[in-house]
């Protein structure tokens, strides 16, 4: 049996909004991959018309000329750039699910990373959504550092003592 004390919702929280941001990373980047071949200011037309918007608007006339300037090589360094972003994302996920110590470290240092420039961004415009954001990294943040001798494994093996096997 473990000495671990048992997961607590935070971190069953925190493991899960890490695995929807890695898959939806990754589902991202392969959806931009599935785009390299096609027309992307026809396929704007054709969704607008499928939601009976009027394509000849001013606004849609911008996001046409805007998107025929993207080119094959821009989306295919976009989604190898959100691929590459969701596997170690992927990796924190599974760390943080066994509850290895250098997991823990990774999601702080990673959260922390980014809350600077959610401040910066919510001084220059309020968004709710990266309030969310904002919020939630600072959670995160707090949360593990507080709890991390409580939550996370420390794999020292002291000379003369058989190691524990890993469960």
């Amino acid at each position: 049996m473990s000495d671990l004390p048992p997961r607590t919702a935070g971190l069953y929280g925190i493991i899960i909004y890490k695995l929807i941001k890695a898959m939806l990373l990754l589902a991202f980047g392969l959806g931009v991959f599935s785009l390299t071949d096609n027309n992307l200011p026809d396929d704007f037309r054709e969704l607008a018309l499928h939601f009976h918007l009027n394509p000849e608007s001013i606004f849609f006339h911008h996001m046409e000329v805007r998107l025929s300037t993207i080119t094959p090589d821009t989306l295919i360094k976009l989604g190898s750039g959100s691929v590459l972003y969701s596997l170690p994302s992927f990796i924190e996920t599974v760390g943080l699910y066994r509850r290895w110590s250098w997991a823990g470290w990774l999601a702080i240092v990673e959260s922390a990373f980014f809350i600077p420039y959610e401040v910066y961004k919510l001084a220059l415009h309020f968004s709710f959504t990266l309030m969310a954001l904002l919020v939630i990294n600072v959670v995160i943040v707090a949360y593990l550092y507080r709890n991390r001798h409580r939550l996370f494994t420390h794999h020292v093996h002291v000379v003369g003592e058989p190691p524990e096997l890993l469960a």
